[in-house]
């Protein structure tokens, strides 16, 4: 039986095997392309620390919205920084700019207040703030949250200083006592002297700075002792605390720049060095004192009859070997602008003008501005009589005449001569005389205590009372019998007084036996009665005077009866 051969046949076209996974790279490839298409750009950001981020849970925010995540955390080559990978949302290209800023905001509590208490629930998160610039992917992120934000509306200018204080970065700055901006940061300068501060000023305060526009310090608390007293200023609280710098435009008719962006302001210590410096006309003047200037201080005013034209310079002390004196030079600074001229322009140069008011009486001397601080100041008046005293001599600049200072000389006078009177007091004897005094006082003051404690208890005894009531009943009538006396009822009279004596004496027997016996009230009754026993006598003998001769209360007694 003869067996064929099979026949082999070869298939055209592919084989239906790979159908599925081509299906697969297809499906693969799909999700590839739509997980691309749908994923946003990613960026890395730099920090110092990673302190509350956290891979996969920190979120990057813009206006509270979610933006993207931090996917990865490592570190920089040389250790010194943390990278962090973050993803962002589809479309989220256009926040990645080269001016674009990031910064972590978590809790923080601080003099100036606190800030981010929300992330105390939700966590720390990274905020972003777009910039302008081209595309980038890498960034150094803020260690600290900006005062001020991009989108704000003011402006950004730049002050100079040579002492920053307790200026900081978010000090506030006020104008007219509003606040109108901050303090963004501040460096120093490339001479390593001045120190420059950024600030901002917010809309609508950006306005009102031009290229007049004057700043000044108002931090913590101004307290300066000056010949006028103690003046303690400031600005708010707010200021006193973290700082402050207040500004203000003068007005004028001359036409300012309002372009400031590359004009650098100077911060001046005070509102005072404004107005000092705002005078440029100064003359320079010396004068010389014998006496102590003790309280004259650079920067002492100078003052005309009560009102400031200048200050002192500078004061310093010249010994003479020849003659082995002292004396003080001291150099003042007469401000122009401070006096208004009028009349004829042409009177000559000031120079001359101030030598004509010397020979009419223009001297200078010290004067005592405050007793509380003793600061000196120098005063400028017309004193006509007095000499010119000046030294002659040849000097860098005009000389002033100058009178000694009689009225602070007799007051220190008058206070050495009192402090030498208190130390040549014997302190010991006046104390041992004093204390007798007062031992001698309180021995008075028990005799007192015990008189009034007898007279009290003598007026408190029973009886006493009725015995004094029956006293000046008797009294009472005798003063009725000296009244009634006259030459026509002189029997009246008599009778009269026979009834007071008897009512006298009855009084005085109650009153004698109510006290009790041996005691000093007692005493002084016995005595009161004597001298009231001899009173009675006496109105006895007159009462037998006018018995006898009744004319004699008118005419007298006769030279017979003066005999007798």
């Amino acid at each position: 039986m003869e067996i064929s051969s099979p026949k082999v046949s070869k298939r055209s076209g592919p084989s239906v095997v790979w159908i599925i996974p081509f299906l697969t790279l297809l499906v693969g490839g799909w999700l590839i392309v739509k997980t691309l298409s749908e994923q946003g750009p990613q960026a890395s950001i730099s920090f110092k620390t990673a302190e509350g981020i956290e891979v996969g849970k920190t979120k990057i925010k813009y206006k509270s919205v979610d933006i993207g995540v931090v996917e990865h955390i490592k570190f920089s080559d040389d250790f010194s920084n943390v990278i962090l990978t973050a993803e962002f949302s589809q479309g989220s290209e256009k926040f990645l700019h080269r001016g674009t800023r990031f910064w972590v905001v978590k809790p923080q509590l601080g003099l100036q207040g606190a800030s981010g208490l929300s992330t105390l629930i939700s966590g720390a998160y990274i905020e972003i703030e777009p910039g302008p610039g081209a595309q980038q992917r890498h960034f150094i992120g803020l260690e600290k949250q900006p005062v001020i934000k991009a989108d704000e509306q003011g402006k950004e200018i730049v002050l100079i200083t040579n002492k920053l204080g307790s200026i900081d970065r978010g000090s506030p700055i006020y104008f007219q006592g509003l606040l109108a901006g901050e303090v963004l940061g501040h460096e120093l300068g490339n001479d390593q002297k001045s120190v420059y501060i950024h600030a901002f000023i917010k809309d609508p305060f950006d306005q009102l700075i031009r290229g007049n526009t004057n700043f000044w310090n108002v931090s913590g608390i101004n307290v300066s002792m000056s010949a006028d007293g103690f003046k303690v200023k400031t600005e708010s609280l707010r200021s006193m605390m973290f700082g402050g710098i207040a500004f203000d435009t003068p007005e004028t008719l001359e036409l300012v720049t309002t372009d400031v962006d590359n004009l650098v302001f100077t911060l001046h210590d005070s509102f005072e060095a404004i107005q000092e410096n705002s005078y440029t006309r100064k003359l320079k003047f010396i004068m010389f004192f014998d006496s102590s200037v003790r309280g004259l201080t650079i920067g002492a005013p100078v003052e005309f009859k009560g009102i400031k034209v200048g200050s002192v310079l500078d004061v310093r002390l010249e010994f003479d070997s020849d003659d082995t004196s002292f004396r003080i030079p001291v150099l003042i600074e007469i401000e122009l602008q401070r006096i208004i001229e009028r009349g004829n322009e042409d009177s000559g140069s000031t120079y001359e003008t101030l030598g004509k008011l010397v020979e009419r009486g223009l001297r200078a001397r010290l004067q005592t501005g405050s007793l509380l601080t003793s600061q000196l100041y120098v005063e400028l008046d017309m004193h006509p009589d007095s000499p010119i005293n000046i030294s002659g001599e040849e000097t860098a600049f005009p000389e002033l005449p100058t009178l000694p200072t009689a009225n602070f000389g007799a007051i220190t006078q008058s206070a050495e001569k009192l402090l030498a009177k208190l130390n040549a007091i014997d302190i010991d004897n006046v104390s041992t005389v004093l204390l007798e005094t007062i031992t001698n006082a309180n021995s008075t003051l028990q005799i007192a205590d015990e008189t009034i404690t007898n007279a009290n208890a003598l007026i408190t005894l029973p009886g006493i009372p009725t015995a004094i009531e029956d006293m000046q009943a008797s009294l009472s009538n005798f003063k009725n019998i000296m009244q009634k006396i006259d030459a026509s009822n002189i029997t009246e009279a008599i009778d009269a007084g026979h009834l007071a004596l008897e009512s006298l004496t009855v009084t005085l027997g109650k009153t004698n036996n109510i006290l009790e016996p041996n005691s000093p009230a007692q005493y002084n009754l016995i005595k009161l009665t004597g001298e009231l026993e001899e009173t009675a006598r006496s109105i006895r003998s007159l009462v037998e005077t006018l018995e006898r001769n009744p004319q004699a209360l008118i005419f007298g007694k006769d030279k017979k009866a003066k005999g007798e």
